[in-house]
């Protein structure tokens, strides 16, 4: 600070006739002098009176300083009532940054608030999930700590743990952390600490050989002597990253420190003669010879000497000279916040020049009035300093106060080992709180030495592609399990953090879980196996109904075809026919067309069939087969007509079911509504029933031939059948339910074809002598003698020899 009031006042460009003066006040790094001090400058006199001002030198410009976080705290406070103007150094802390509570408070270090944010970019670009922190118990510490937790944790960091390093140690408080330290997995541990409560707990870890630790250090202790000189401070602290403000080189800085002289500068004593470890005061030094000396005869059991004739013991010779200290006084090779200094001294010198220059009627004050630089107003340099603007001298940085702030501008060091052992600040890379988004950061990786390999510190692993995290009950959730992705679910990257994606509808996941693969396409195909077999027998079934067709139409005029109304037997044939037919439109990929053919067919194929069974069975002892003929075309009509507004208003139609199996896609129709399928396949139903109830009713009055019970035989089977295709249609999946629903389909038909007619064909192919118009007549049955004795006595039994010698016998019924 001397250096650069002395050298404003040789300059002839600033302030060339103003001299600028210093008052300087030692805070002791306590909250209580630093608040002395500030109201002892406000008074203006040697004794500190609130309230009260009353000095004859010239007038306070401004106070730079104070030293600290919380002794800037307690100053602003007190400057602010008064409007007076306080440029600090030091104090990064971002609760400064509030113009209500600190209105003339300006610094030109930057706001923690820009370190916070530059740590927590520099692990996030390492990929560090599992970090530490360590903060000094004020407000730099606790404040900077607060925000850095804040944007990791946003970005998904969690912290193992947080510590608090007090301000008085103990040495089980020191202990305590340094146990927290070593028990936690995290590898990095960022520290925000003055580097005085700091270097207790370094000792510490030295002592305790903590290493394979990388830490993030803040700029008030990154390039600390106190810190970096401690022994064996590489095993522990190799390695470190930390941010360090802008460095600067000030010429003839050193020769101006080793040009002090203590016995000119009160304020150099207290240095001098702890650095020589002398005492410049004549007295003092015989007052301690003196006690020491009585203390070593007293413990000898000899009298005291009253004076001491010489020299004193311990009196600085005045030959003492600061060129020969090995110490980091002299050394200006991290002039850092001795630059902050520097540059505020500047500032305040260069809003004194403007006030000065000031031209009369364009002043910034009312009527355009400028200020006067022997007598003005704190409020009016208020001014100045917040509208500044300058280069500083030998650097060229530009200055200016953006509402009291500078820019957030810091040099990232990398601490490595020199050949000599000490550490070496090596410059690795940049933060610009400035620059666009994404470019704040810039790191040079190459330049980086590690206190061993690249430091990994995560909780957990990334999972890996097909997995995706399962957090852990009651821990961070940087800690968690990696659990596979569940079906038709995928991740497709290392460390995917939004868990696993669906695969869309027409995709399934792969065996590995991370891919989504096309679902198979599923549907009965013509020329697959089961599909050939279904048809051969389809085809088979049809044309067996077709060579029946031929054998009536063969003995069409025969008594057997006749007594069984030719036309209803055709009417039954052909239906059979198309339900044969109409399985094999099951087969094959759905389309509109297959969909709404194959349904209709088939409903209105038994339709045909089953109302010709209700016919054939209906008035069996009648000879007029007009009313069965009318009742089978009405029952088949009906069915038309529903199908026909069913394939209108809501037609069956492909689909793609999705549903039915997670890896296939299932080629099916959809009946577009149920109730219009259950519908017509119920009037299906009922006509059955109502076949089945008439062929009952009619075995009784058996011929023959037994028509009544091989249609009741048929029916049975044909309900036997589609009671069994229920469960097993629901049952089955995919291309097997319509395998099952066509063989249920090609069942019925064979049992309605081989129950009712294989019976008649066996009588025209094999037994023709059976195919007689006597033989057509229909007969009760014989009754129990009990109730039947009148109509048995006059029964007569006559028997025939035909051709063959067989024996046919007759029941005539007398009328």
């Amino acid at each position: 600070m001397l250096f650069a009031i002395n050298e404003i006042n040789e300059r002839n460009d600033l302030l060339p006739n103003t001299d600028l003066g210093y008052v300087i006040y030692d805070s002791c790094f306590t909250i209580s002098k630093a608040v002395e001090g500030t109201l002892t400058y406000l008074t203006g006199q040697d004794e500190a009176v609130p309230n009260y001002r009353c000095g004859n030198g010239a007038p306070l410009a401004a106070l730079v300083g104070a030293g600290g976080c919380d002794l800037s705290i307690a100053t602003a406070r007190i400057l602010g009532l008064y409007y007076f103007p306080q440029a600090g150094y030091s104090s990064s802390c971002s609760v400064l940054e509030s113009r209500f509570q600190y209105p003339t408070f300006l610094r030109t270090i930057p706001s923690d608030e820009h370190q916070s944010v530059a740590m927590a970019q520099l692990v996030l670009r390492f990929g560090w999930t599992w970090v530490g922190t360590i903060a000094s118990d004020d407000d730099y510490g606790k404040y900077g700590i607060k925000r850095f937790k804040e944007v990791v944790e946003e970005a998904g960091v969690c912290i193992s743990f947080s510590e608090v390093l007090p301000k008085f140690t103990s040495p089980e408080s020191i202990q305590r952390i340094v146990r927290t330290v070593t028990e936690s997995t995290a590898k990095i541990v960022v520290v925000f600490s003055s580097d005085v409560d700091l270097s207790p707990l370094i000792g510490e870890l030295v002592r305790n050989n903590v290493t394979n630790r990388t830490w993030i250090a803040s700029e008030s202790w990154v390039t600390s002597a106190l810190v970096a000189n401690q022994p064996d401070i590489h095993s522990v602290l190799g390695g470190t990253l930390g941010f360090a403000i802008q460095r600067a080189e000030i010429p003839g800085l050193q020769e101006h420190l080793l040009k002090i002289d203590p016995y000119q500068d009160a304020l150099t004593e207290e240095f001098w003669e702890t650095a020589f470890n002398c005492t410049l005061s004549y007295s003092k030094a015989l007052r301690n010879t003196r006690s020491l000396r009585a203390s070593r005869e007293a413990g000898n059991g000899t009298e005291s000497q009253a004076s001491v004739r010489g020299t004193p013991d311990g009196l600085c010779s005045g030959k003492e000279k600061l060129q020969s200290l090995s110490s980091t006084y002299s050394d200006v090779s991290q002039l850092r916040l001795t630059y902050n200094v520097y540059k505020a001294v500047y500032a305040v010198a260069y809003a004194l020049h403007n006030l000065e220059y000031c031209m009369p009627g364009k002043g910034p004050f009312q009527g355009g009035s400028c200020a006067n630089i022997s007598n003005f107003e704190p409020w009016q340099l208020m001014y100045y300093l917040k509208n500044l603007r300058f280069n500083v001298p030998h650097t060229g940085e530009e200055i200016f106060f953006n509402d009291g702030e500078v820019t957030g501008f810091y040099e990232i060091l990398n601490w490595q080992r020199n050949s000599d052992g000490s550490v070496k600040y090596s410059h690795i890379g940049f933060y610009n709180s400035t620059a666009p988004a994404g470019e704040k950061l810039t790191i040079d990786n190459t330049s980086i030495i590690w206190n061993n390999d690249t430091p990994r510190s995560v909780c957990s692993e990334r999972c890996q592609p097909g997995t995706r995290m399962g957090i852990r009950q009651g821990e961070p959730v940087c800690c968690f399990d990696c659990i596979p992705c569940a079906d038709g679910e995928i991740s497709n990257t290392t460390g995917q953090t939004q868990g696993c994606i669906q695969c869309e509808e027409d995709y399934w996941s792969n065996a590995n879980r991370d891919a989504c693969v096309a679902k198979t396409i599923e549907f009965l195909d013509f020329g697959e196996a089961l599909g050939i077999t279904l048809i051969a027998i389809a085809v088979f079934g049809a044309l067996l109904t077709v060579v029946v067709v031929v054998v009536f139409l063969m003995y069409l005029n025969t008594p057997l075809v006749q007594v069984n109304d030719p036309l209803l037997s055709f009417t039954l044939l052909l239906g059979l026919v198309i339900t044969f037919l109409c399985s094999i439109v099951f087969l094959g990929e759905p389309r509109p067309w297959s969909c709404m053919t194959s349904q209709v067919a088939l409903a209105v194929g038994f339709a045909i069939v089953l109302s010709s069974l209700m016919g054939k069975s209906a008035l069996p002892d009648t000879t007029v087969i007009a009313p069965q003929r009318i009742m089978m075309i009405i029952c088949t009509l009906i069915q038309a007509v529903a199908c026909t507004v069913w394939l209108i208003l809501l037609p069956p139609h492909p689909v793609k079911n999705t549903a039915a199996q997670n890896i296939k896609i299932i080629l099916e129709c959809d009946p577009g509504n149920i109730i219009f399928i259950c519908s017509v396949f119920g009037y299906d139903v009922l006509l059955a029933l109502i076949a089945f109830m008439f062929a009952f009713v009619a075995r009784k009055l058996e011929d023959h031939f037994s028509e009544g019970k091989c249609v009741t035989f048929g029916m049975l089977v044909f309900f036997i059948v589609w009671i069994s295709f229920v469960p097993a249609y629901l049952s089955t999946r995919g291309k097997f339910m319509v395998a099952v629903q066509i063989f249920a389909i090609l069942a019925s038909s064979f049992g309605l074809l081989m129950c009712i007619f294989l019976p008649k064909c066996y009588v025209l192919l094999v037994k023709p002598e059976r195919n007689k118009e006597e033989m057509m007549i229909t007969r009760p049955k014989l009754r129990d003698s009990k109730t039947t004795g009148a109509s048995a006595s006059s029964a007569s039994l006559s028997t025939e020899a035909n051709g063959n010698g067989t024996t046919i016998s007759t029941v005539s019924v007398d009328d």
